[in-house]
């Protein structure tokens, strides 16, 4: 029987004509991993509005976890993006890797119109910034299968207080950024090792950080 003493760890397939997705790579580094007592279990979601969530709410159900952090690209940013929160909205800017591309319809009917991140991001942005991991809180997820994945996430989640939960968005691969002059990039061990300390400080920090992370823009 699974326990609470479980990490789920999230990473997508690749997309948009990528051959690799650097959120699968960092994560799968870290299948089995001993976190703070806790055991890690990654898997990777299809880059599908719809399929993701049924693959995500059966790892849920199996590994029933303590906390879970669903990881994926954001190609042109230059830091590990803590998102704040996720919209109830698809808006597709190009197909998924089926064919869909919804516009303006809501990820859960009837659902509330936006879900707040669970896991202490403030006090994850100190620790990793202070580990010289380049990191930002984010005010926006995207309206792509990342954020379909995060508000669904949450939604599952809804009831289950106990269980935190998140997203974070990384930049390309240096693999990736070659391939688009002036493109920032993140090493995928670099990334591993960012993972491996966020999941620690979601473990020790009950009560997040009154820090300043807003945005003007």
């Amino acid at each position: 029987m699974p326990t609470t003493r479980t990490i789920l760890l999230t990473g997508f397939q690749p997309f948009g004509g990528e051959q690799v997705n650097p959120s699968w790579q960092a994560v799968s580094a870290l299948q089995g991993a001993r976190i703070a007592g806790h055991r890690v279990v990654a898997r990777e979601l299809p880059v599908a509005f719809g399929a993701s969530l049924k693959v995500l709410r059966a790892a849920l159900k199996e590994t029933q976890p303590a906390r879970v952090i669903c990881v994926g690209q954001a190609g042109g940013r230059a830091q590990l993006s803590l998102e704040r929160v996720a919209i109830n909205v698809d808006d597709a800017r190009i197909p998924d890797n089926t064919g869909q591309q919804p516009i303006d319809v809501p990820v859960i009917a009837d659902g509330p119109t936006a879900y707040f991140s669970t896991l202490p991001i403030k006090a994850m942005r100190q620790a990793l910034n202070a580990a010289g991991f380049p990191t930002e809180i984010s005010q926006t997820a995207g309206t792509y299968v990342c954020n379909h994945v995060f508000y669904g996430l949450m939604h599952a989640l809804r009831r289950q207080p106990k269980v935190r939960a998140g997203f974070i968005h990384i930049p390309y691969s240096p693999a990736q950024a070659s391939m688009y002059p002036g493109a920032p990039s993140l090493a995928v061990d670099t990334v591993t090792e960012a993972l491996r300390l966020a999941v620690q400080v979601s473990l020790k920090i009950r009560m997040d950080a009154r820090l300043a992370a807003g945005a003007e823009h």
